[in-house]
Formats: C-alpha cells, sequence, structure tokens
C-alpha cells in the first residue's frame, strides 16, 4: 500500500516531456522566415537631433527603434529624460546635480542657495562642518524662499530659475494655509 501511494505521488512529480520536440535548427528557421517580412528601416542616425538643436517640445521625443530590436535608451526616451540624456552626451548637466555648498555655514545675510526649477525644492543639511549631524531635509517654497536647519543653524535660500508663469492657474490651493513655524513668530528687528 505504501509503495503504491509513493509511486503514484513520484509519478505527478515527474515532468511530462513532450513526444515530438522541435529541433534547435527548426526554431532558428523559424525566426529567419519571418525576419523577411520586415520592411527596411530608415537609419535611426538620421533622425537624432543635437542637444544645441532641441527647441520645442516635439523636438524631446526619441525616433523609436528599428523594427525587430531593442531600442536604447536614447532611442526610447522622451521629454526631460530625453534632455536630460543628450545634455549628458555633449557634456552639459540640466539639472545641476552638484552637491551643495558644504565649505561653510548659510546666514540670513548670506544663504546657502538652492536652485529650482519647480514650486518646492527639499535640501538635505547635514551640518557645519559636513556630516556634523543627520540629514534633516528642510523644504522651501517660492511663497517662503529661506529656511534655518533646526540643529546646526545654517540657512538655505531657494532661487527659482523655471517659468515665471507656468500658466496652469496653481496658485489657488483650495484654501489651504500653510501651517505656523517658529520662524512666523520671531520678531522682524532680530530678521
Amino acid at each position: 500500500m505504501f509503495l503504491q501511494r509513493t509511486a503514484v505521488a513520484a509519478a505527478r512529480r515527474a515532468a511530462i516531456t513532450p513526444v515530438i520536440r522541435r529541433s534547435f535548427t527548426a526554431s532558428v528557421l523559424r525566426r529567419d522566415a519571418g525576419a523577411k517580412n520586415v520592411e527596411p528601416h530608415s537609419t535611426v542616425g538620421q533622425k537624432m537631433k543635437a542637444f544645441a538643436d532641441i527647441k520645442t517640445e516635439e523636438d524631446l521625443i526619441g525616433p523609436g527603434a528599428a523594427p525587430g530590436t531593442v531600442p536604447t535608451d536614447l532611442e526610447q526616451s522622451t521629454g526631460l529624460e530625453r534632455l536630460e540624456i543628450l545634455g549628458k552626451m555633449e557634456g552639459i548637466d540640466i539639472f545641476d546635480m552638484r552637491p551643495l555648498d558644504a565649505s561653510r555655514k548659510g546666514t540670513i545675510d548670506n544663504p546657502i542657495m538652492v536652485k529650482s526649477a519647480g514650486d518646492e525644492q527639499y535640501a538635505g543639511c547635514t551640518g557645519y562642518p559636513a556630516d556634523s549631524h543627520v540629514v534633516h531635509w528642510l523644504g522651501m517654497s517660492r511663497e517662503r524662499p529661506m529656511e534655518r536647519c533646526p540643529e546646526c543653524g545654517s540657512v538655505y535660500k531657494m532661487e527659482y530659475v523655471g517659468p515665471q508663469d507656468d500658466g496652469h492657474g496653481h496658485h489657488d490651493h483650495h484654501g489651504y494655509e500653510e501651517p505656523k513655524t517658529f520662524a512666523d513668530y520671531v520678531k522682524p528687528q532680530y530678521w
């Protein structure tokens, strides 16, 4: 009885192999036969634009890959990702990914500048001298461009470098009022 049950269990676990297998050469022949029906594609290099040639949003759409091939990042990227790749190919860092100035402590008169193309920007303060405390993330906005680190007192200021009016009307936040912080209660003569 025990042997019958183990034989049935072993038969269930055994891989069932197909009776007729297609050989490797048949697979290659089938693949080559399908490739002959593909229309010739113009070379992708003819449609590539250099970073200096980008003028409109339509220029940031990639040409795509030739049919039957896997596209590269350059061929399939669009928008800001494409602009970043084209800039890096010419040695231009369009997002300015350099670390912030950590050689000094920012003051109200001479804050550490943080560039932003959006309405809000977050900056991480690690203290002065560098790495003297854990990272404190400070949020700056166009309405409130200056922030002070609560641990080391270093001051950061957001420099807006984006378009002056984005045309989307995001200025109405449906009655949302930003919560008050200790900075709202500091007397103006202390600034």
